[in-house]
């Protein structure tokens, strides 16, 4: 594995602001072997022009958007991405947010260390109006609920767990659940083959055009995608036969949405 193909993977859509610095991030990695495919999902700003000058050093994929849900949208495009990919280790990107220059060759460090894993979270700092902070990781005791979600660009990963991943279907359905939450509750809770580290490699912008970004706390949309989190989970379970006990959260959830339903018609 030390001279393992790394692929990077990088979804974008409208991050004008940013695509550059995210696409510079990788080609300044301290790591050699490395292939960068980025995926347009129909940009209506000027990102296209800036990701076209460094054409020779990417592979570019353009992709219409198909669903009403920017979600599933991702989920396309980074599934577009890995097919269009070699590498044997993969790292998720978002367009709005930027490697450390040592990502990739320390993601190829640990994998080699620790054989038996699957999938590496880097825990990365937040980057909001012009501040870091850091990621907190909520200890949760029950089971049966989802982690804390380490978000897209500090997942990384073999090429057959992103197999494994399509081949149980893991993507389909649930267009609100963004691609960040199956894969952490996935590896964490079902394959339990991955790692948490602490290391700041990453650093994840926090924006107001992010992909969930209208989506407030205690809104309609916000009951209504935690209920698709808690039937996902539960078709999780099923599908690995596995036991799986419903809890307050998820009766809470079921009952909310369901009057607001109400009030809404």
């Amino acid at each position: 594995m030390n001279k393992e193909k790394i692929s990077i993977l990088i979804t974008n859509f409208n991050k004008e602001k940013f695509i550059e610095e995210c696409i510079l991030s990788c080609l300044s990695q301290n790591y050699n072997n490395l292939e960068i495919i980025i995926v347009d999902n129909s940009s209506t700003d000027e990102s296209m022009s800036k990701i076209k000058k460094y054409s020779n050093e990417l592979f570019i994929v353009k992709k219409k958007r198909d669903s009403l849900y920017s979600p599933k949208n991702q989920i396309d495009s980074l599934i577009e991405a890995f097919k269009k990919s070699t590498g044997n280790l993969i790292l998720l990107l978002d367009g709005d947010d930027y490697f450390l220059p040592n990502k990739a060759s320390h993601i190829k460090d640990i994998f080699l260390k620790n054989n038996n894993l699957d999938v590496v979270f880097d825990v990365p700092r937040i980057l909001s109006n012009n501040k870091f902070t850091h990621l907190k990781i909520k200890n949760k005791y029950n089971k049966n609920i989802w982690p804390t979600t380490i978000p897209t660009s500090g997942i990384s990963f073999k090429r057959a767990f992103f197999e494994n991943c399509l081949e149980f279907n893991l993507f389909d359905n649930y267009p609100t659940l963004e691609i960040d939450f199956r894969i952490n509750f996935f590896a964490q809770r079902i394959q339990r083959k991955f790692l948490t580290i602490k290391e700041n490699l990453t650093i994840y912008r926090k924006v107001n055009d992010g992909i969930m970004s209208n989506v407030n706390f205690f809104s309609y949309n916000w009951w209504l995608k935690r209920l698709q989190a808690h039937y996902f989970i539960i078709k999780v379970y099923k599908k690995n036969e596995l036991n799986y006990k419903k809890n307050y959260d998820f009766y809470l959830t079921k009952i909310t949405v369901w009057l607001l339903n109400k009030i809404i018609k």
